[in-house]
């Protein structure tokens, strides 16, 4: 039986990680470089030191860059893409579906609670979650399975209780290895690579019903 969904929040709610990438490209253009999505994929879903978008392209150009000043530029040119960017399709409805069916609602991000609770505020549905587990709760973030076992933890209910929404190659592994039922949803940037651990797979989550879903797991 079903009693709860957790969310991945980097673009599996808002689709951060495009315009992250968005960013990057036009910077590396600057410099007549270019970051390859299947590099830049590798560390999508899991914490941001796994990879130094400033290293490689120092690399790649063949000289030393004045961090400060990218990093700043970096920011600035994301929160420009970011600002008037709404959910991503089907959120709402699959919050209200949870909400109306009486699930428990719990988010899992590899991010920093900061982060993720600026941009839930943000977008107005920070209060459907009951539980958020972020990098700060964890020693190891995805694809590790930690984030999700303490937040079905909090959320009470056993990992097969649970439906888990990723858009991440490393966040569908971290969901699988806790044991929860896992949807992708692959957003513009991840649906380039390689998918192995998943139980279903959609072009978003407006392509299906939470209650049909619900009826699919369980029915298995």
């Amino acid at each position: 039986m079903i009693k709860a969904v957790v969310f991945d929040f980097d673009g599996t709610i808002l689709d951060t990680e495009s315009c992250e990438y968005d960013v990057l490209q036009k910077i590396y253009k600057e410099h007549g470089a270019e970051l390859p999505i299947e590099v830049w994929g590798e560390c999508i879903g899991t914490h941001s030191n796994f990879f130094d978008a400033h290293e490689y392209l120092e690399k790649q150009i063949g000289k030393k860059l004045d961090r400060d000043t990218i990093k700043q530029q970096r920011l600035n040119l994301f929160q420009e893409l970011i600002k008037d960017r709404d959910a991503l399709p089907g959120v709402i409805e699959y919050l209200e579906a949870a909400r109306h069916l009486g699930l428990k609602i719990g988010l899992a991000s590899s991010s920093s609670y900061k982060w993720v609770s600026k941009h839930l505020k943000n977008l107005g549905i920070e209060e459907y979650f009951e539980c958020i587990r972020t990098s700060d709760d964890v020693e190891t973030v995805k694809p590790d399975p930690a984030l999700f076992l303490k937040t079905v933890d909090c959320l009470g209910v056993k990992p097969e209780e649970a439906i888990a929404f990723e858009d991440s190659v490393n966040g569908a592994k971290s969901a699988k290895r806790a044991g929860l039922h896992t949807v992708v949803i692959p957003n513009m940037v991840t649906r380039h690579l390689t998918f192995e651990d998943f139980d279903l797979k959609l072009e978003s989550l407006a392509e299906l019903e939470l209650q049909e879903m619900i009826d699919r797991f369980t029915d298995q």
